[in-house]
């Protein structure tokens, strides 16, 4: 048996796509917020910096590894505390940038807690696919 013999369920792919989408969502705000759209100094700001721990997960997600939606879905809090902060205390557009950080946050981990709950389930009822996938 191998794994063309068990395709994947289509509901492991769409959370897995949830949560890739979500990281490239949060990275791609993080820059333009901090760089054109609400910078807290007019030219940009450093606090851009704050994507560059977003990127390192990136190629763990999208090589599907287990491990890398575990930790990602614990880290992105830290990304949702400063959305809920910078939400109550700037005015807008920073506000609105930040409602959707938080939003953003709220899909990635979900669709990380998804995914891995969804890969478990399906591993156990095909014991051979989820061994023999990277």
């Amino acid at each position: 048996m191998n794994a063309i013999d068990h395709p994947v369920p289509p509901s492991v792919r769409l959370s897995r796509l949830l949560a890739v989408g979500s990281l490239l969502g949060l990275i791609l705000l993080g820059l333009a917020w901090e760089l054109w759209l609400a910078p807290l100094r007019p030219g940009g700001s450093w606090l851009a910096l704050k994507v560059l721990p977003l990127c390192m997960p990136l190629v763990g997600l999208l090589k599907n590894r287990m491990y890398t939606y575990r930790w990602v879905s614990l880290v992105v809090w830290l990304y949702f505390i400063e959305g809920v902060v910078r939400a109550t205390s700037e005015p807008a557009p920073g506000a609105w940038l930040a409602a959707l950080e938080v939003l953003l946050c709220l899909t990635l981990f979900t669709g990380c807690t998804l995914h891995v709950r969804l890969r478990l389930k399906a591993a156990k009822a095909h014991p051979m696919t989820e061994a023999q996938t990277p």
